[in-house]
């Protein structure tokens, strides 16, 4: 068992999530809740996919299996333990669980070759959600999806097919993560003795990248994240860049599911030392969305940490730095955090990039519950 890291000082809004958690069990059969209060042990912990996989790669109780009512009451539980300011995790959330319905009308559109009713998000139980976030999308993609292209393991796409985990029990005095996630996210938090001590490993990905609704807004969940990449290596010189180039190429992220512990022993890139004052805040910047996505609190500690060690903190991509192709990528490795941003082909938007993040902590992934050595 590791060294544990406090993460956040206070233990403020640690109550509103452990009070939000036994309020959403409060509300399951004592089948639910067995299958939701789990042992915090390795593979509980370890137990994310970024696949359609279903139950195969995943714990917890799916929300298909709940009524509207236990959805609301899980989505409480999200509130009070994610970023609530604009841009931050529980918009997050609820915009890639969105994207999932999206994906999931846009497939069943395309194979049964006759438009399907909108799905019904989970988002929409909460009052700040709106259609945006929810609507089908009017440029679905025509002819067929890959074969596979849901996955295996009984999975699928759709908010319905989401899993919730207390991995120990709730409290302000013990030791307990949060675990949820389904396609394309993967949501971490662990607490020690009212504190977060872990909000990694965090997976997030989007398939479309975008959308139009049928009011017409566009929805594009991973654009803020993307874009503070995006002018990262924009303000690199020719020679930084040169500097920066990774010889090896990425079809996927590095450090995805199950490859906990996995860090190259070697840094590679460009140090931040060697960048402009401008450059750093950029770098500072870039990383942001993905720590915003803890709450308040936890990500502005981890931010002051990110900052102390930027020095020694190193930039790197492979591909090209559009980030709109397959195989481009981008990477922030730091004594603590590590970033990594990846562009693949559609699997069933096949005209478009989809996107692939992780967002892991050499020292507090799972709350340094776990050797991986």
């Amino acid at each position: 068992m590791g060294v544990q890291r406090p993460v956040n000082k206070k233990a403020a809004g640690v109550a509103g999530v452990v009070s939000a958690a036994n309020a959403f069990l409060n509300t399951l059969t004592s089948d639910e809740q067995s299958a939701t209060l789990l042992d915090f042990t390795q593979a509980n912990a370890t137990a994310w996919s970024n696949l359609p996989c279903g139950s195969s790669c995943r714990v917890g109780v799916e929300f298909s299996s709940l009524t509207t009512d236990q959805i609301a009451a899980a989505e409480a539980v999200l509130k009070e333990a994610l970023g609530t300011g604009k841009d931050t995790g529980y918009q997050h959330v609820l915009q890639t669980l969105a994207a999932d319905d999206v994906l999931a009308s846009a497939q069943a559109t395309s194979t049964a070759g006759a438009p399907t009713d909108a799905p019904t998000d989970s988002a929409s139980a909460d009052p700040s959600a709106t259609s945006t976030d929810t609507a089908v999308p009017t440029d679905a993609p025509t002819g067929a999806p890959p074969s596979g292209g849901t996955g295996g393991g009984g999975g699928g796409y759709g908010s319905s097919q989401y899993f919730m985990a207390f991995l120990g029990t709730p409290s302000a005095t013990g030791t307990w993560q949060l675990h949820f996630g389904g396609h394309h996210l993967a949501v971490n938090i662990t607490y020690k003795n009212g504190k977060v001590v872990g909000a990694s490993p965090y997976f997030t990905g989007v398939e479309p990248s975008s959308w139009t609704t049928t009011d017409g807004t566009t929805v594009a969940p991973l654009n803020r994240f993307r874009d503070g990449m995006l002018k990262l290596t924009a303000s690199l010189s020719t020679s930084q860049l040169a500097e920066a180039k990774l010889s090896e190429s990425f079809s996927d992220v590095l450090l995805g599911p199950n490859k906990d512990g996995d860090f190259p022993e070697t840094k590679e890139g460009i140090k931040v030392s060697e960048l402009s004052p401008k450059q750093k805040k950029l770098v500072l910047a870039a990383m942001r969305p993905w720590v915003a996505d803890a709450d308040d609190a936890t990500a502005a500690q981890l931010m002051k940490t990110y900052a102390k060690e930027l020095d020694q903190t190193y930039i790197s991509y492979s591909g090209g730095t559009g980030l709109d192709t397959q195989g481009d990528y981008v990477r922030i490795d730091g004594p603590s955090v590590w970033i990594e941003f990846v562009c693949q082909d559609g699997v069933v938007f096949r005209d478009q990039v989809h996107y692939h993040t992780v967002y892991r902590d050499h020292t507090r992934d799972y709350g340094s519950e776990f050797s991986f050595s």
